[in-house]
């Protein structure tokens, strides 16, 4: 087992808007190190949302995050030759990261040509409350309620 923890990193705030969370967002978008890249799809599908909503785009994105939130998840605990689904409260950091990843995965999923496409079809839908990874928050937030019997199995 480690000896200590390792130290937490923190990340620079994004040059256009000044926020860390579009930062982390944009390095999940992230393919073969190409951050330049990836933050002009992020920056672009925003201003793509701002033409299809008329609202600012960084406010419908974080809509969208905000909708996107879950807050509790199941996980798998053995007793006693059984396995069982336990639902467990998520912690703040894991609740963004499953967020964006959620948000990002779906995005990749949909038809639309370009990422940027892709991605702003997304926000819009998850900002509505709709769309792919809502359905996913949805199925998370479901199966949680349906195994509250086996809570008393918390870690």
């Amino acid at each position: 087992m480690r000896k200590s923890k390792p130290k937490k990193r923190y990340l620079l705030p994004d040059p256009k808007f000044q926020d860390t969370l579009v930062t982390k967002f944009v390095n999940y978008l992230m393919y073969d190190g190409k951050k330049s890249i990836s933050y002009n799809t992020f920056y672009d599908a925003l201003e793509l949302v701002e033409k299809k909503t008329s609202e600012s785009g960084l406010e419908v994105w974080k809509r969208a995050m905000a909708n996107l939130t879950p807050s509790v998840e199941v996980k798998s605990r053995r007793v006693g030759g059984a396995t069982f689904q336990v639902p467990v409260e998520i912690r703040p950091e894991r609740k963004m990261n499953l967020c964006i990843k959620w948000l990002i995965d779906y995005s990749r999923l949909r038809g639309e040509k370009t990422m940027t496409d892709k991605l702003a079809a997304e926000i819009v839908a998850a900002s509505k409350g709709e769309g792919a990874a809502i359905k996913k928050k949805d199925d998370t937030h479901r199966m949680a309620e349906a195994n509250k019997a086996f809570s008393h199995f918390r870690f």
